[in-house]
């Protein structure tokens, strides 16, 4: 199998950009809450946020309507099997916190700023846009956010309140970038709020507050790269995004009447080096090709090296890439088109899926198969049915 190293895409021509998953719950519960933010500016020597006293005051006030979503069992949570934030909107204990915070747990539970636990229901989801709506077992009179009448504006100020690298319903702080920025990764939605507060993992499903203390989105994703081709590890450029919800949005409703919405999908993966080859330009493909030994000829298309059990690539008879000792392609399909719609890479083909079909419809795949172009049917199914076989 050929070794692919960053050198070696730097020298080909293609340019290294990596993205983070959305920021994912830990597994590490903290051991004791931080101590309260001084109200100053800036940071401290440990990174640590420190607040203005109108920030100190708005952190004060919406803290308690922000809880810690673990997944584990509210009577038995020593060891969670994952941590992230949610917080509560109204007085019927309904909170709102990213989708993949609770993509299939097995048990969920929430810890208000007291530190207790309540047990957790989720009532509705929406995969592709990572939203969901729980309701959380707290006792009547438990403070909640008001979700605000109307958008933001690029340029406002902004706190996020969540529980990232170990930490205890703590606040960072930020400014909105940018208004419904497009994703460039299928399984991480488009259409949100980008901003510039510190999040990390944990902080998942967390509120983004403007100045009046109104939650204007819900914390969905980081994106990491390099501060510079030299400087590929340390100080790299973090910027997040979060899911805009406003009161009256039809997501919001959809959401309150119990609608779970699947993202349909295929069932492929690329795998260790062959990740950095996601979003290879059609430009690039023939030249990655052949100066990293790949054997994947001049066509751009989609190639993936995994194929998931019972999924609906399996089902269609879909081949994962192969190689033999001598680094000759043994075996690997390469989809070049949906639907007569134009795949050109990995990340093409999962986001046209995810943005124009549902669970349960039929698509025609165009595949090149040594050397030869077939269609393939292949019938999708929703993310959590693949991921729960």
């Amino acid at each position: 199998m050929p070794v692919l190293t960053i050198g070696a895409l730097m020298a080909g021509g293609l340019v290294l950009a990596q993205t983070a998953p959305a920021p994912k719950t830990s597994a590490q519960p903290p051991a004791r809450p931080p101590a309260a933010q001084p109200a100053t500016s800036g940071r401290t020597a440990s990174g640590a946020e420190k607040l203005t006293a109108a920030e100190q005051a708005l952190f004060t006030k919406s803290r308690p309507s922000t809880v810690r979503i673990l997944q584990c069992p509210v009577n038995n949570c020593v060891e969670p099997d994952g941590i992230g934030t949610a917080f509560l909107i109204g007085e019927d204990g309904l909170a709102l916190t990213a989708y993949h915070v609770i993509f299939q747990a097995k048990a969920l539970s929430a810890q208000t700023a007291d530190r207790k636990r309540y047990a957790v229901e989720v009532i509705g989801y929406d995969d592709q846009n990572d939203i969901a709506l729980l309701r959380v077992n707290v006792p009547k009179g438990t403070p909640y956010l008001p979700v605000a009448a109307a958008s933001p504006k690029v340029g406002d100020p902004v706190l996020a309140i969540g529980n990232g690298g170990g930490s205890f319903l703590t606040p960072k702080t930020g400014r909105l970038t940018a208004l419904d920025t497009p994703s460039d990764r299928a399984d991480f939605p488009s259409g949100t709020l980008e901003l510039t507060a510190p999040l990390i993992p944990g902080d998942s499903g967390g509120p983004i507050l403007n100045a009046k203390g109104e939650v204007t989105g819900v914390v969905s994703y980081i994106s990491v790269k390099p501060s510079s081709v030299e400087n590929l590890r340390d100080d790299p450029e973090i910027t997040a995004y979060a899911v805009p919800v406003t009161a009256g949005a039809q997501r919001l409703a959809d959401l309150k009447k119990g609608v779970k919405r699947e993202a349909p999908v295929i069932g492929v993966g690329i795998d260790g080096n062959f990740a950095l080859l996601t979003a290879l330009p059609e430009r690039l493909f023939a030249e990655a090709s052949e100066k990293l030994g790949l054997g994947l000829g001049k066509v751009a298309g989609a190639f993936f090296t995994s194929v998931s059990a019972n999924s609906p690539a399996e089902r269609a008879g879909l081949r994962p890439l192969r190689y033999n000792a001598d680094g000759d392609v043994t075996q690997g399909d390469l989809v070049t088109a949906i639907d007569g719609r134009r795949v050109v890479n990995f990340s093409d083909f999962q986001r046209i899926v995810r943005t124009n079909y549902q669970p349960g419809d039929t698509v025609t795949l165009k595949v090149l198969r040594a050397g030869k172009s077939i269609d393939v049917k292949m019938t999708l199914i929703g993310r959590s049915t693949v991921a729960s076989r």
